[in-house]
């Protein structure tokens, strides 16, 4: 079976930001095939057929010139390893007490308006504030980076175009709506806000959480949350149900049998490490036990990211979610167990 995930429709968040593996040409050479100048006047031609304004066009385009510093972050995004680092290292760096503290602090904050968002989108307030909190430290660094100038740049170097023009086309569809242009800065692959949104999903995805009538991912908490509480209804979280749960393993026990077929397109070897999935009571009857509740019924996939003799997770369907996010085991379990410290 391969697992075609829903996100984005296709594309994962944080993709665009990490699955750069092959060397890129320099924006010279880009040049070469085609001047930037030539590329922005077929842009405004796509954006023009679907209905940007050509106030907006104009605003967005004129001027622009490519980013020597956006083509070099992408190039230098790393490989991956056939054996990929120990997940202890990464973990101990992300759950810090310092971003649990505050993690916390904020969760007590904006307590009046949680109950209210769990309610309507089914999804835990820890975790919104698991994913605040991974994506920008809860709103304290969103990104410096001209987003249409990132998106242009991208666009034009050409690898992954049709991605980046269609962002940097939902970017002007953004401003027609009246999101002022001033607040488009962000992640130097296009990403913006506290929750880190592409512009094509703040078009599908973004929400007015206050019910002041706009929606603003930039400077308010409860549009933030919400946004990121409907992308994970959007993607499929279950209610009622955790993201995983540690399990004891007994000692010998081997996941070889127990392998995995799952494969996910859009993201490289990320199920390489979990086993099949299987209802809790056959892994109770293996002696796989839960340490927190777990319905037997659940269908739960047995992770041991580190090995034989390291901690192990059951993971429900609601960690694939997390995944879509950001389609790494390192974030998504650093996700679901900061969001645990967080509702302690």
């Amino acid at each position: 079976m391969k697992l075609r995930f829903r996100s984005l429709r296709s594309v994962p968040l944080a993709l665009v930001a990490t699955a750069t593996l092959v060397s890129l040409p320099s924006v010279t050479a880009c040049a070469q095939s085609e001047s930037f100048p030539a590329y922005m006047e077929t842009v405004a031609r796509h954006a023009r057929s679907e209905g940007v304004s050509e106030a907006t066009i104009s605003r967005t385009l004129s001027g622009l010139t490519p980013n020597q510093r956006v083509i070099e972050l992408d190039t230098a995004q790393p490989g991956r390893s056939n054996t990929p680092p120990p997940m202890s290292g990464y973990l101990s760096r992300h759950l810090s007490s310092s971003i649990i503290s505050r993690g916390r602090a904020k969760y007590q904050g904006l307590a009046s308006i949680l109950p209210g968002i769990e309610r309507r989108y089914g999804v835990p307030a820890s975790v919104l504030f698991a994913i605040w909190g991974h994506e920008t430290n809860y709103g304290g660094y969103t990104g410096n980076f001209d987003t249409a100038r990132s998106l242009a740049t991208l666009a034009w170097e050409g690898r992954r175009r049709e991605l980046f023009e269609g962002e940097l086309i939902a970017l002007m569809k953004m401003i027609d709506r009246g999101v002022p242009a001033s607040t488009l800065k962000g992640s130097w692959a296009g990403a913006i806000g506290n929750p880190q949104f592409l512009p094509s999903v703040y078009l599908r995805l973004a929400t007015d959480g206050d019910g002041n009538g706009t929606i603003d991912i930039f400077n308010s908490s409860a549009d933030t949350l919400a946004s990121i509480a409907r992308y994970f209804q959007d993607a499929g979280w279950r209610p009622g149900r955790p993201w995983g749960v540690r399990a004891s393993v007994p000692s010998g026990f081997s996941l070889d049998r127990y392998e995995t077929k799952l494969e996910a397109p859009t993201c490289d070897r990320v199920h390489a490490r979990h086993s099949q999935w299987m209802p809790v009571s056959q892994w109770k009857a293996l002696g796989v036990q839960p340490q927190s509740a777990l319905g037997d019924d659940v269908l739960a996939s047995l992770f041991q990211p580190d090995g034989p003799g390291t901690p192990a997770y059951l993971l429900t369907g609601n960690y694939r979610v997390i995944l879509q996010y950001n389609c790494s085991n390192y974030y998504a379990l650093s996700v679901g167990l900061l969001a645990d410290e967080i509702a302690r």
